[in-house]
């Protein structure tokens, strides 16, 4: 017996990196060294930093991939796989500099997963981050087929004395939201229940949705927030913190970016919550606390500013084409978010 016998081709993996390798290495900036495949990705630190910290950060794309492999579409799986990685890091005020990808089948199949790495790239590229390498392991008899995972890993660079890590957060400053594209890449686990319970499938066309399948809404790719927060960054706007609003949704990721002492209030009727949120909300009777507990619910991502700096910022997010707005302010309490919108869905 040989390897290809057991379930793994070594032929087939080495096409693969071929066939792969031109969309990889049109990723690349300065400061990679060497090419696709070697042993490891070597980086070399951006000059001009006095303290250079790296920052660090792994995720996946979780339950999303089941409605991926569902519908056999898998153009945009590899965007939210770099943009849950990239969008962590940026919180910090890093700059993503390189990302690595781990993805693991059953059986290679060429076209599905050059579909996935052309996502990653596509990431990659709208976060100016270089892919600087991966993993692809073929896994007979741990995955069925057609079924794969991905995981994803990115390092990012900032000045230590300019490093976001809530502490510089004062009561009176002000919450700025970007809007999500969607439901992003948490809450899949009470989607995929919603729609199974109902006896539904991916190309139902809801009438909320305008045209669109639920596969096409839910499968619409995490918005990546490297650039327009760089150049926020870039331009002297003093933001004291930052969220990226994933799992928990804003109960849960607001606190993580304040100090002990304060909460977040929220303003009433800040923002109109997008259609796929009503939709799952009212088919699956799902609570107002859940619904807020367990997606972004529009939102995306946030900056803490002083009042001072709200309308410039503004102006700039929104040329850069992420819809943003004042979300609420920072207030006296206990780390939590308060006055969470009451939304009559159910």
């Amino acid at each position: 017996m040989d390897y290809q016998e057991a379930g793994v081709d070594i032929l087939a993996g080495r096409a693969f990196v071929e066939r792969i390798r031109q969309g990889v290495e049109s990723t690349y900036r300065t400061g990679v060294l060497g090419n696709l495949g070697g042993f490891g990705g070597c980086f070399e630190l951006p000059q001009g930093y006095q303290q250079p910290v790296l920052v660090s950060g792994t995720d996946g794309v979780g339950t999303k991939l089941k409605i991926a492999q569902a519908v056999n579409r898998h153009d945009t799986i590899g965007i939210d796989l770099v943009g849950m990685c990239v969008n962590d890091v940026l919180t910090c005020g890093a700059e993503p500099l390189f990302f690595l990808d781990y993805l693991a089948t059953g059986k290679l199949e060429p076209e599905q997963l050059a579909e996935v790495v052309s996502g990653i790239v596509t990431g990659c590229r709208l976060s100016n981050c270089a892919l600087l390498g991966g993993e692809t392991a073929e896994m007979p008899g741990f995955y069925a087929s057609g079924e794969y995972d991905l995981a994803g890993f990115c390092v990012g660079i900032v000045e230590k004395s300019k490093l976001l890590n809530g502490s510089q957060v004062r009561v009176g400053d002000k919450a700025i939201a970007l809007a999500s594209q969607g439901v992003h890449s948490n809450g899949f686990s009470l989607v995929r229940k919603i729609v199974e319970t109902r006896g539904l499938d991916w190309n139902h066309r809801p009438d909320l949705l305008r045209g669109l399948t639920l596969a096409e809404s839910l499968l619409t790719p995490t918005q990546i927030y490297v650039q327009p927060i760089l150049k926020l960054l870039n331009s002297g706007s003093d933001i004291h913190s930052m969220a990226h609003i994933t799992g928990g949704g804003l109960p849960e990721n607001l606190p993580r970016c304040l100090n002990r002492g304060q909460s977040l209030r929220i303003y009433p009727d800040s923002w109109e919550v997008p259609p796929i949120f009503q939709w799952l909300a009212q088919t699956g009777s799902v609570n107002n606390e859940a619904m807020f507990a367990t997606f972004n619910m529009g939102i995306g991502f946030v900056i803490i500013l002083p009042e001072v700096e709200v309308n410039s910022a503004l102006k700039l997010l929104n040329t850069e084409g992420v819809f943003s707005f004042l979300l609420g302010e920072v207030i006296d309490g206990n780390q939590e978010v308060v006055e969470i919108p009451t939304l009559l869905f159910v």
